[in-house]
């Protein structure tokens, strides 16, 4: 026989083997969706969220804004639902920000000009053009899904190699909403998991009233702390008028050791509204 010939079956033979495998690859991804739909798979992702109740890290980050890049590195601590704690450093590991963060309230200290703030979420999403509160800034620091909001109707699709769980309408429990005042915030919301850990790998969302702006997350370098999945590097987005990238290296992480939360402002700081 031709050795042309046989090259050519040959390589027919190999093309049928990796085309069968990926069909029997995604009969296996496929059937969760088939047999057991939305639910199935929500669970299966609380099921393998972080556990955590404290949370320390170091992590290194670039921020890019209208062209201009600057790297950063720092520390953020944790109390789960409770307290989110950064410092922030430039170059030569000088702080220039200090930041404490609470379900209702944010403040910061700048070391640069001498000035502090003190206020509530507003302040931040009129900076940042975003709509976020401290369930959306937690939750996507960390890789898990929302805590404060409800399961959501969520419908199941494959997108690649990876499941997709997609809503229009999930809306704030009741119990977490601070006071009447508050605006009732609806979220369109989609979570792409991974196929084996079940971990979200990719997760956008926006506010139904504006669907303008979005925060997107995007996870990798999963990587075990204890026994648990954690992603060493996040990617954020922020879609708007002005877009902002964010690129974070997580290192030196610690899970469920009491952590302190220091924020002293100094008096000859100016406060700014």
């Amino acid at each position: 026989m031709n050795k042309y010939l046989l090259f050519f079956l040959f390589s027919i033979f190999l093309s049928s083997l990796f085309l069968s495998s990926c069909s029997s690859q995604k009969k296996i991804i496929k059937a969760p969706i088939k047999e057991e739909g939305a639910d199935y798979l929500f669970g299966k992702l609380k099921q393998n969220e972080l556990n955590f109740a404290w949370f320390s890290s170091k992590f290194s980050a670039n921020y890019k804004n209208k062209g201009e890049s600057t790297s950063l590195d720092g520390q953020i601590r944790i109390r789960r639902d409770s307290v989110i704690w950064l410092s922030i450093n430039a170059l030569l590991g000088i702080e220039v920000l200090r930041m404490i963060i609470t379900q209702d309230s944010v403040k910061f200290i700048n070391r640069i000009n001498n000035t502090y703030f003190i206020g509530d979420y507003d302040y931040v999403n009129k900076f940042l053009n975003t709509n976020i509160d401290f369930d959306i800034l937690q939750s996507f620091m960390i890789g898990n899904d929302l805590s404060f909001y409800e399961d959501g109707k969520f419908k199941a699709s494959l997108d690649g190699d990876q499941y997709k769980l997609s809503t229009a309408e999930r809306m704030k429990l009741k119990k977490f909403v601070r006071n009447s005042q508050e605006p009732l915030k609806i979220l369109i919301q989609n979570i792409w998991i991974d196929p084996e850990s079940f971990k979200i790998t990719r997760a956008d969302v926006k506010e139904i009233r504006k669907p303008n702006l979005k925060l997107e997350a995007n996870y990798t370098d999963f990587e075990k702390v204890g026994e648990q999945l954690f992603p060493k590097e996040v990617n954020f987005d922020i879609y708007a008028d002005n877009n902002i990238h964010v690129s974070v290296q997580f290192n030196k992480i610690n899970i469920n050791t009491p952590q302190l939360f220091p924020f002293r402002i100094p008096p000859s700081y100016r406060q700014v509204k």
